[in-house]
């Protein structure tokens, strides 16, 4: 998406007028061509607007050759530049009195009546191609289509509800209307807007929950950040001066490095200045009351891989307990009885057939269920909280059926296996995997062969370690 141009060439112009008085009558042609502009501050106008090649070209006559996702990107963009040259919409806003007897009474005498308002088409102009979809919901009380109604209908109830409604705050941004706020900003370029909303979700600064977009623990602390030390940077007005200064360069009107060290210097001394500021001075741990048992303080706090609960303090004599927040859980909601929850885990299930502990927890990479010395991970389903016995035996069970189908061979004095890998059959010891050749049958592998085919094998590469600071 290179361009937010609004301009469209004449020859399309004249061939869409043509398209519309044959398909849709002469009466949906406005008298002059429509020409539009854009209020986009930062709009990139050097080419023509997005539209179909021709308009004799309808979504119908090419479905043959689109498949669903493309066939939906055309009738929009095709819908779209038809609609933008036809004839506006008429729509009476009307209001319904309705009484609450038979026969009704003198309507401007009755003390009980219910008034229902909304609107209606009177002509349908450009709606017959094209109609706006919503990124939000409606909001209560908003606008209504209300059906063709005549004085004097009798209207039946299907429902009868007593609602009581509060002033709301403004919807949270969808990705529509993130980037509405971008353009009227002057932020950003249209080349630039999908890579800002994916990089707001792959950092996990904010989550998609119902199409709009919701602050994640992450970003609000990050955001606070920025905000007490970088505010001059974060604000809206520096992205779309800064693109002006830079708009002026490519004029010609401004030098290129006084604008660079201008923006630089300063930007280098703020780094500088926060090197030295700490996590916990950022995150601004949460005290959420007393654990009864122990009688230390509970507190939430945010820590390297997200946040968690903290049971204790640094400088008491027996070392603190930690427990990381639910993925529904948020930093600033948490009650103290929630977060005792979390230390519920590791669980203690039982034992297995042959006699193996069966406990579950939740590590790094998610609640697993632990037997022996085997692990099992639970589904998206599972909650480590309620899982029983029963469930995680059948977790085992699947995991063992799992593993006996991926074994081929078994050495257990040496401690080599071959096994079944997703790149096909490989021989492994637990420290280094090798293929087994093409050709070859897994299956007639021997100890000793295994045995060469790992001495042969490279080592394995070490883990390079990241450089403090």
């Amino acid at each position: 998406m290179r361009t937010d141009s609004v301009n469209l060439a004449a020859e399309a112009l004249a061939e869409l007028r043509t398209f519309i008085a044959q398909r849709y009558g002469q009466d949906q042609l406005p008298a002059e061509v429509r020409t539009y502009r854009t209020r986009a501050k930062n709009a990139q106008e050097a080419h023509e607007a997005i539209r179909p090649t021709s308009a004799l070209r309808t979504p119908e006559s090419l479905a043959a050759y689109l498949d669903r996702d493309q066939r939906r990107l055309y009738e929009l963009v095709w819908k779209r530049t038809v609609a933008c040259q036809m004839r506006h919409a008429v729509i009476d806003t009307v209001a319904v009195d309705l009484a609450c007897t038979t026969p009704p009474p003198d309507l401007a005498k009755a003390s009980e009546l219910f008034r229902a308002t909304g609107s209606r088409i009177a002509e349908r102009g450009f709606l017959a191609v094209y109609e706006e979809g919503r990124d939000d919901a409606p909001e209560p009380g908003g606008e209504r289509r209300l059906p063709p109604l005549e004085v004097g209908d009798t209207v039946a109830i299907t429902a009868l509800r007593a609602d009581q409604h509060f002033t709301e705050p403004p919807p949270r941004y969808s990705e529509a209307s993130l980037i509405r706020a971008l353009e009227e900003h002057g932020i950003g370029r249209p080349s630039t807007y999908a890579s800002i909303i994916s990089t707001l979700l792959q950092r996990e600064y904010v989550e998609l929950e119902r199409r709009q977009f919701r602050p994640t623990d992450v970003g609000r602390l990050v955001n606070r950040f920025l905000v007490e030390h970088f505010g001059h940077y974060v604000d809206y007005e520096f992205t779309a001066r800064l693109e002006d200064d830079l708009d002026a360069v490519a004029r010609g009107e401004r030098e290129w490095i006084p604008l660079m060290r201008e923006f630089w210097e300063p930007l280098r001394q703020k780094v500088e200045a926060t090197a030295g500021v700490s996590r916990s001075e950022v995150a601004q741990a949460r005290v959420l009351g007393d654990d009864p048992e122990s009688g230390r303080p509970v507190s939430v706090r945010m820590g390297r891989y997200g946040p968690f609960v903290q049971i204790g303090t640094r400088e008491d004599e027996e070392k603190p307990r930690f427990a990381g927040l639910r993925s529904e859980q948020r930093m600033d909601r948490i009650t103290l009885a929630e977060a005792l929850e979390l230390f519920r885990l590791p669980r203690e299930l039982g034992v297995t057939d042959e006699g193996d502990a069966v406990r579950v927890a939740i590590g790094r990479f998610g609640p697993y269920v632990k037997y022996g010395n085997a692990y099992v991970s639970l589904g998206d389903d599972d909650d480590p909280y309620t899982i029983s016995l029963g469930h995680a035996l059948e977790l085992i069970a699947a995991k063992k059926q799992a593993d006996a189908e991926r074994l081929i061979n078994h050495f257990e004095e040496a401690g080599i296996k071959v096994l079944r890998g997703r790149y096909g059959p490989y021989v492994t010891d637990g420290k280094k995997n090798v293929r087994v050749p093409k050709g070859s049958d897994p299956e007639a592998v021997t100890l000793e062969q295994a045995r060469e085919m790992l001495a042969k094998a490279p080592p394995p590469r070490a883990r390079r370690k990241r450089k403090a600071g």
